[in-house]
């Protein structure tokens, strides 16, 4: 139909490039849809998002396209004209092939962790692409997957030379002549569909938020939009005029004594029930230790009975928090009590907010060490951790025993190197012991021949939330190195005196249903949600606490163990104070959604779409009727947001002394 138009050869070709393009891109966004739709949710109810998803398709196609027609303005450039153009034109083609299929196969892998389009939180990881690449390569058939990505590339590059073949075949003999307009109209075309609408603004990021749902909006953006918009949000965005204005809500929750000086600095005395014997503070941040799948929620596949076993005889807060899904996120709200609430980039890749104040440097007269199997460059936790006085280092680098897999020494190793270090010490010690074993790709050393595997079914597995059978035992692990860290230090003069602490880094995804009501899986609680233990026979009374705790408030909490006085500037609150108000933790993701958690409910709020949800938490009913929802839903609205701005501007300006 087009022939009789007169339509120049290379024109054609671009329309069936495009065809070809938007075929690829709506493929995509299908196996999308069918790997990750949630519970309830029909193909029916995703017609507009697929719509909207065909926009934002030809926008990124058009940009592939468009340097085709321009260039080929120029008759002696176009593919047309000789067959070493189309030979260049069609590698061009494969090369963007190349690029586009790796992003939506890293948009894949991206999704189906946090449920997400990839955005620019991925450059956390490539800038430390000899880790990254490492425990890829560890983890997943990457060798195989890159071979497939390759032999898809070439693929499509025949089809495009094919494509080609078939214009001049259909074009052989009609003397279609060269006529400068079509280039001029086709680029004005691919221009509009680049800019995306017929008025201003162009097509953005925020038009996939019309649908006030975090699938429909992801579902209809591809990974590339995605990524490049959300570039420009890995700078940081402290706002003083909102904190300003969140000041005096922040103030009650701190309970500072003046609610005008804009001045998060409080001068803690000791608490009348703190500990005079100047223990010793052993701080384990516990990677992927996740609540729902632990022994201590109740999980039926029992995976951490020893750990389970000492919570009954320490301090246990069975709902605490991490404020965001990530190591180094939970590194950072940990050591400063604030949340890294930076959306795109790890603060601890910011050198703005790197020079924190750390409560740690009040522990007068301790020795402090840092134990990381593997390195402490990874994401640049050295250089927060350079902030504390006096640190020593303990990694990899000089650390004797040998490496298991990416992340270095294993968890039992790293224990028992602690433990040598602490027993020689004559001075009261703080330690921060960072574990890496529970994580992909999931190695048990083989030298451990007394922990055993264990076989579940897969639908089991599935059942109580773990992904695989590697997964499962990997949590078991953790269990098993957890034992044979206190069992050893258990034999140490240090023990008594020692106050042995353990948090989750972050939790992990997953079906929680058979241990907590639907909606800790169906708002993902379940990444925030992990243990936190005080673990002290000899000096602390147990307790099992239900109210809602977070990490950021771990190192007040020590601090107001030790008979001393010391600095707060964090957000967070010593957990054990008698006369604190309110229990409330913050969290939020990178899918734009901050909240609140509180001992009934879950508050949340989109900041890409004017979305508020009040959550209730427990079984059964809610015991507050409507009127009084609401007046917590506003309540919690108002809090959520101004710690968010405290939170934004406490990263760049909590300066160490």
């Amino acid at each position: 139909m087009l022939l009789r138009y007169k339509i120049p050869k290379t024109i054609l070709w671009v329309i069936n490039l495009l065809i070809i393009f938007l075929l690829i891109f709506t493929l995509f966004r299908v196996t999308t849809f069918f790997a990750f739709k949630p519970h309830g949710i029909s193909l029916d109810d995703l017609v507009p998002s697929f719509l909207m998803g065909i926009r934002y398709d030809l926008r990124w196609i058009a940009i592939i396209l468009l340097p085709i027609v321009l260039v080929s303005m120029k008759p002696e450039l176009s593919p047309f004209y000789s067959g070493r153009n189309k030979k260049w034109w069609t590698w061009y083609l494969a090369i963007v092939t190349f690029i586009v299929f790796f992003f939506f196969a890293a948009d894949f892998g991206n999704f189906s962790y946090n449920r997400t389009r990839l955005d620019a939180g991925a450059m956390n990881f490539v800038e430390d692409p000899g880790i990254s690449l490492k425990m890829l390569f560890q983890t997943y058939p990457m060798v195989w997957m890159i071979l497939g990505l390759f032999v898809s590339v070439l693929i499509f590059r025949w089809m495009y030379h094919q494509s080609h073949w078939r214009v001049i075949n259909k074009t052989d003999g009609l003397g279609i002549p060269y006529n400068r307009k079509f280039f001029i109209i086709s680029a004005f075309l691919l221009a509009f569909l680049i800019y995306g609408k017929l008025v201003w603004p162009p097509l953005s990021r925020n038009d996939s938020f019309i649908f006030r749902d975090s699938f429909k909006s992801y579902l209809a953006i591809n990974p590339l939009q995605n990524f490049f918009a959300t570039l420009k949000f890995r700078k940081p965005d402290a706002n003083e005029q909102k904190a300003r204005a969140a000041f005096p809500l922040m103030a009650e929750w701190m309970q500072l004594p003046d609610k005008n000086s804009f001045d998060y600095r409080r001068e803690m005395a000791p608490r009348s029930n703190s500990l005079e014997s100047r223990p010793n503070i052993v701080l384990v941040q516990c990677e992927s230790f996740s609540m729902f799948k632990s022994t201590m929620s109740g999980n039926p596949l029992n995976t951490t009975p020893y750990f389970d076993s000492i919570c009954k005889k320490g301090i246990f807060f069975e709902r605490c928090f991490t404020p965001h899904f990530s190591t180094a996120r939970g590194l950072f709200a940990i050591l400063t009590g604030i949340p890294d609430a930076q959306l795109f980039k790890f603060s601890t890749r910011n050198p703005l907010a790197l020079t924190q104040h750390t409560i740690v440097d009040n522990f007068e007269d301790y020795d402090k060490h840092y134990f990381l199997g593997g390195s402490p460059e990874f994401n640049n936790f050295e250089g927060l951790l350079k902030n504390i006085n006096g640190l020593q280092m303990h990694s990899e680098k000089n650390i004797k025993s040998p490496k298991i897999n990416v992340w270095g020494i294993g968890d039992k190793d790293l224990f028992l190197e602690a433990n040598e270090t602490f027993k020689k010490e004559v001075k009261p010690f703080f330690a921060y012991i960072q574990t890496s074993g529970n994580h992909r790709p999931y190695t048990i050393p083989q030298t451990d021949s007394d922990f055993h595997q264990v076989v579940v079914a897969d639908e089991v597995l599935i059942r109580y939330g773990f992904e695989s059978l590697e997964e499962y035992n990997a949590f078991r692990y953790s269990d098993y190195c957890f034992r044979k860290f206190l069992e050893t230090a258990e034999k140490e003069n240090y023990f008594q005196n020692t106050i042995f602490v353990f948090v989750g880094d972050h939790g992990v995804a997953g079906n929680a249903e058979a241990v907590y009501p639907a909606a800790w899986t169906d708002q993902r609680l379940t990444d925030e949600h992990v243990p936190l233990l005080f673990y002290a026979p000899a000096l602390l009374i147990p307790q099992k606490r239900s109210e809602v705790a977070s990490q950021i408030d771990v190192l007040p909490t020590i601090a107001g163990l030790l008979h001393q006085s010391y600095v707060n500037t964090t957000l967070g609150r010593d957990l054990l104070d008698p006369y604190k108000k309110n229990n409330y933790a913050f969290i939020t993701n990178t899918s734009g959604g901050i909240g609140m958690v509180t001992d009934d409910f879950y508050f949340s709020r989109n900041i890409n779409f004017p979305d508020e949800q009040l959550t209730l938490l427990r079984y059964g009913t809610s015991p507050y009727n409507k009127l009084q929802q609401d007046s917590i839903k506003k309540k919690l609205s108002a809090f959520t947001s101004a710690f968010f701005e405290t939170a934004k501007y406490m990263l760049m300006n909590n300066k160490k002394d």
